[in-house]
Order: structure tokens, then sequence, then C-alpha cells
């Protein structure tokens, strides 16, 4: 076990919680958009296991469009993850990097996917949570598994045959005990070209007796990823929210980010509380981002655009988040 819990440490998409028996959470993020943009899904695999020790293995299924969600709950036994890579399985449905098949009530097919982004993981830095990734009392660790790929495939949902083939797709991961008591968080790779992909998110960070206001967000621009990260001295210069949108600035040595998110209609989803998974957040896949990001040194706008079919969340109580 010990083994298997190393090599999941330096690659954050394979199953973190070896040994693990209570107050623990892990999910992974599969997001899905054809590629006529008519359909959105979101589906989440995942475990959860309260302060006193009662577990289960789960599926979540938001469906953006339609603003609805589902959640399908199974024996903890149901899930079994393959050591040393990003490979699991809860009952009948399968899940990895590469592809996923589904076999639910009212859901199944399977789907492809190619040409992935991850996030750079050298030793030192194991993913994008870098040097935090090191430390042990983190309340919520963070992963992205891909940035951007290209889905191939169909599934049958709800009697309806909906073909993903070509379309996009996103996937990250997190594991803990708890999500943040505050936090954003925003997904677009749906601007007016491929390849450019945004991920950014903001939030409370409990430290030892304290906690700060930490952050992290990615641009991949066609063939190079540009990060803001709290460990990468980065600075939050704003961080902003109300009913109708979402404002953040990161500024880096090279780079000047600047973030406005119009707010859309959102789904309930089942998020966890010292692991089980008895919170409630509200997510929306189809939010709009305009993104500009500027080179500080050429003064040079690099991306200005905006971004469709949005993942947003803005969850507790966001004041403790505001700059």
């Amino acid at each position: 076990m010990l083994t298997n819990k190393l090599h999941a440490f330096f690659n954050p998409e394979q199953f973190q919680g070896w040994g693990k028996k209570k107050n623990y959470f892990e999910g992974w993020y599969f997001k899905l958009i054809s590629a006529d943009e008519k359909s959105a899904f979101a589906f989440i695999p995942g475990i959860a296991m309260d302060e006193a020790g009662k577990q289960h293995s789960f599926i979540q299924v938001l469906d953006g469009k339609k603003q609805t969600s589902a959640y399908h709950k199974f024996p903890f036994d149901d899930f079994i993850a393959q050591p040393k890579k990003f490979l699991i399985n809860i009952g009948d449905n399968h899940f990895s990097e590469n592809n996923l098949a589904l076999n639910l009530p009212n859901i199944v097919g399977s789907l492809n996917f190619s040409e992935n982004i991850p996030w750079p993981k050298p030793w030192y830095s194991p993913g994008i949570m870098g040097p935090f990734a090191f430390v042990p009392f983190m309340e919520c660790y963070h992963g992205i598994v891909s940035m951007d790929h290209i889905i191939n495939g169909t599934l049958v949902i709800n009697g309806e045959r909906i073909d993903f083939t070509n379309g996009r797709g996103y996937m990250e991961k997190d594991w803990g005990r708890s999500f943040p008591s505050a936090y954003f968080w925003m997904q677009s790779n749906h601007f007016s070209e491929a390849g450019i992909s945004l991920k950014c998110s903001v939030a409370k960070i409990p430290w030892v007796r304290s906690s700060f206001v930490g952050f992290i967000a990615g641009v991949w621009l066609k063939d190079r990823l540009i990060r803001f990260t709290t460990y990468n001295q980065s600075k939050l210069r704003k961080s902003y929210a109300d009913e109708k949108k979402v404002e953040i600035v990161l500024e880096n040595k090279n780079h000047l980010l600047e973030i406005l998110a119009i707010r859309d209609g959102a789904t309930t989803l089942a998020s966890p509380i010292n692991g089980f998974m008895n919170g409630r957040i509200e997510e929306s896949m189809t939010s709009s981002i305009t993104v500009m990001l500027t080179d500080k040194k050429n003064n040079t706008v690099l991306l200005s655009d905006t971004g469709h079919n949005a993942g947003l969340e803005v969850a507790g109580n966001i004041q403790e988040i505001m700059i």
C-alpha cells in the first residue's frame, strides 16, 4: 500500500485514498460538451467517508442545459481503484483519463478522450497544488487531469441518443476532508478558437490556526500553459462576486489576467463536509467568461476572448475571499 500511495502522490489524477477509513472524500469531475454545444453534462464519480467511518461510493450526474442533477449511491465496496494508474470502477461504470463507460439508470454508453492536455507534474511540484501537495494537513487538495481534450462516442440518456463525437471535455478532481468554506471556481475551453482553455479558482484556505486566500489559475494558449498561483509569486489583485458576475484579476511577473464571469442558471450538487456528501453547492454549466491576458513586458494582448459553456461555482461566505 505504501508503494501505491507514493506513486499516487506524484500522479494526482490517480486514487489518493489508499488506507483511508474515515473523514475523507475523493471525487473526479468529467465535463462533456457535445460538438453542437446543445448537450452539456458533468459526471462526478467518487467516495465518501464520514467521521464515524460510514462509507459509500457515488456517481453524480449534472445536466447543465436542463439544470437537473442526480446522485447515484453505491456500496463502498463497489468502488475499485487500480494501483499506479488512473482507472476506477464503480459497479459497472468505468472512468479513466482516456475513456468512460456508464451503466446507470437511464444512462448507458461509452466515450473516448484524445489529445489530452494535462497539468505538468514535475517531482518537486506534483500537479496544480505545487509545493502545497507536500503539506499533510490541507483541508482539500486539487488536481487537473486534462485542461482540454476531444471526445468521441455516444451516450443514451433518458432514451435520447446523444452524439459527443468531436465534442470537447475537461477533467479535474478533489480529495481531502471538505470543500473550502468559501470559493469561486470557473472553467471554459469553448473560446472562439480551439486550443484555448481557462481554469481559475479562489478559495479560503485554513492554515494552522489561521487562514489565507489562495488561488490557482491556468490559461492554456495553443501550446503553452501560463500559470497564476499562490506559490509562484503571482498576486491576486481583485476577487469579487455579486448575483450577476464574478471578477478576478491576477498578476505575475510577466502577465496580467483579467476575468469577468457572467453567472447563469445553476443546479444543486452534493459536496463534502468532513468526508461525507452532506453539503450543497450550486454549479452552472452555461455561464460565460470574458478573459484578457496581457504580456506586460511587451505590452501586448495575448488573449481577448469570451469562453462559453463555462462551469461556474460561487460558494460559501464569499465575503471571506473578496478583495
